[in-house]
């Protein structure tokens, strides 16, 4: 009896440990997720710091906790365009912010359209008399799209200043695969739809390079015009023209050559750039280390701001990212997740809806689940206006056919109507490896589509048939929303990639203006007047522990690599870890098991996130080769 009592001890005395551990895991859990948590209580007197270390987005994607964790790998932070402009016009009259202070040292940039709505809240700041400023170790172009607008552009004096403009090399994987012998089947419709030349040529099509000269060069007139607006004594000819002369000129000093240019104000380094917000928004109260000044995070802003919920209600729909079948998202416009919502705020009495598309596309048999959603809102005799983002092609054009009104930048990026789909398949590498396919069929359709033994003739009609019925149908949602004949839609369409300006002159896009317009647009059709409506994002969600999660992955070495960010090499080695994620897309484009695609693989990168591997594939060719293991 003795012995078991201590063993009872012993038991007892574990379990006692085991509820004080688990108690105390559960406080600091608590401690640890109510203080990543923005809040309004640490809003003060001094500068409103805005430190963008990662990408501007129209819409942020939800982190896995779990695999976020066990990657071990700290995400890029996102930053909502809409909540930036928010906090800047509330930081224009707002008396407690003195200054604003942008941190542009790890910011890895944005779409133009968002670059240029942000800028121009900053000159809101600065039309009520509060000072700008920008610092930053390098600044590239969608830098100095921020940069231009403000009062005083610092640079670290070991950092530089470049523009490189838009365009460059797109990966020809023709020879590639025709030394592996893997034959890609491309089903397209579109004279211009480039998506499939890497897969089909070793160069660009002259008709890709003539579609994309012209929207090239569209977006870098835009971004010149906006740039030498904002800041008229930048010398961009000198920067752009001849690099190599200008940076000779200030004896091979790049941050020197950013001064001569007038691309930066001033160098100095972060103790030094801190000391010259501290004069403007006075001294850190609580902290007396060198460079530190009075101020308030972006987080803790936004929260004490609050938003306004009077009035009638617009209903805010976000098409955002790839288009993709299934429930993917928010920051993947996944097609049935998206037509919940819409079909969830039926029951909600709202005055109007607007649509906001930033997507380049994607699945057309999404693209067509949402446009139908959106149509549901239209038989029920409210406004619908849709809002172009940064890039609204393909599928992103194709669910806007469903709307009274289209407004447009004139750097959006838009059109790209067409289809395509690439099947690889494989008899010419088995063939050489002495594998051969043969057997007995019913039907010139029995066994296939084969991916060993090759397309029959019959099925490489049905693949290109399919396509081209794709593309009529959305040739013919178009000329019905734009009210034109399909033959002028078609000769407009064909693959082709516009402009804002352009797509309005050819009458794909109604009237220019952002997302204001839109909704202004929508609250007059409604009959309401200014003050009298609010705007409600649907699936809108609170960050819960996104930010716990971030600080737990994110290490002092990581932080120390981004800090280098500015450094001309690092700024080569980013260059060469994007080259291995375009690999890799580009990889999952070919192998990948996906149906018809209305999707503008050839416009410009932008901040989109990549797609979540699907559950089951949807649309027939994507169907087709999951059913056959391919």
């Amino acid at each position: 009896m003795n012995f078991v009592g201590k063993v009872w001890k012993i038991l007892v005395g574990i379990k006692d440990g085991l509820v004080l551990l688990f108690m105390l895991l559960f406080f600091v859990a608590l401690f640890a997720i109510l203080s990543a948590r923005p809040n309004p209580g640490q809003v003060r007197e001094g500068a409103l710091l805005i430190d963008l270390d990662g990408i501007v987005v129209e819409e942020k994607s939800v982190l896995d906790p779990i695999e976020t964790l066990l990657s071990g790998t700290a995400p890029v932070g996102e930053y909502r365009s809409r909540d930036i402009v928010r906090a800047l016009d509330a930081a224009a009259s707002d008396d407690r912010i003195k200054a604003v202070v942008f941190d542009l040292t790890t910011f890895l940039g944005g779409g133009q359209v968002h670059l240029k709505d942000i800028g121009e809240a900053m000159d809101r700041v600065r039309k009520a008399k509060k000072p700008v400023l920008t610092y930053a170790v390098g600044y590239a172009d969608d830098h100095m799209l921020l940069a231009a607008h403000a009062s005083e552009v610092w640079l670290d004096p070991q950092g530089l200043a470049v523009i490189s403009g838009p365009g460059g090399n797109r990966l020809y994987y023709a020879g590639l695969l025709e030394k592996l012998s893997v034959n890609a089947r491309v089903y397209r419709v579109g004279a211009f739809k480039s998506a499939v030349e890497p897969y089909s040529r070793s160069s660009m099509s002259d008709e890709a390079r003539q579609n994309l000269g012209g929207l090239y060069g569209a977006m870098w007139e835009e971004w010149q015009a906006n740039v030498t607006k904002a800041r008229p004594k930048l010398a961009l000819a000198r920067v752009t023209s001849d690099p190599i002369a200008w940076i000779q000129s200030s004896g091979g000093d790049l941050a020197q050559a950013a001064i001569s240019a007038g691309l930066v104000d001033k160098l100095g380094d972060r103790v030094q750039f801190g000391a010259r917000v501290a004069e403007l928004a006075g001294k850190d109260p609580w902290s007396d280390l060198p460079g530190t000044y009075a101020s308030s995070e972006l987080g803790a802003y936004l929260a004490d701001a609050g938003k306004d919920r009077s009035g009638k209600t617009i209903g805010v729909i976000t098409i955002a990212g790839e288009i993709v079948d299934g429930d993917a998202g928010p920051g993947i416009a996944g097609g049935r997740r998206i037509a919940d919502l819409l079909d969830e705020a039926l029951d909600d009495d709202f005055a109007a809806l607007v649509v906001r598309v930033d997507s380049p596309g994607g699945s057309a048999t999404a693209a067509e689940e949402i446009r139908r959603a959106i149509q549901r809102h239209r038989d029920r005799k409210i406004p619908v206006a849709v809002s172009f983002g940064n890039v609204a092609a393909s599928g992103g054009y194709w669910v806007a056919t469903s709307s009274d009104r289209i407004f447009a930048e004139p750097d959006t990026i838009t059109g790209s109507i067409g289809v395509f789909a690439v099947v690889p398949t494989f008899e010419q590498a088995a063939a050489r490896l002495g594998v051969n396919a043969d057997g007995y069929r019913t039907t010139p359709l029995s066994g296939q589509p084969d991916f060993i033994g090759g397309f029959s003739p019959e099925m490489d009609t049905l693949f290109q048939t399919s396509i081209s019925g794709t593309y009529k149908d959305f040739i013919t949602l178009v000329s019905k929303a734009r009210r034109m004949p399909v033959d002028q839609v078609d000769s407009i369409a064909q693959g082709q990639v516009w402009d804002g300006g352009t797509a309005r002159q050819k009458g794909l896009v109604d009237e220019f203006g952002g997302m204001d317009a839109a909704l202004g647009w929508a609250a007059a059709k409604a009959g309401l007047k200014d003050g009298g409506w609010h705007a409600v994002y649907l699936g809108e969600q609170s960050e819960n522990y996104d930010s716990l999660i971030r600080q737990l992955v994110s290490s002092q070495a990581a932080r120390a690599r981004a800090v280098n960010s500015g450094d001309l090499f690092a700024m080569a080695a980013a260059r060469s870890e994007n080259l291995g994620a375009r690999l890799a897309r580009d990889a999952e484009r070919l192998l990948g098991t996906r149906g018809v695609q209305a999707f503008c693989a050839e416009c410009p990168p932008s901040s989109a996130h990549p797609p979540s591997p699907a559950k089951r594939p949807e649309g027939m060719l994507a169907l087709l080769a999951w059913l056959t293991g391919g």
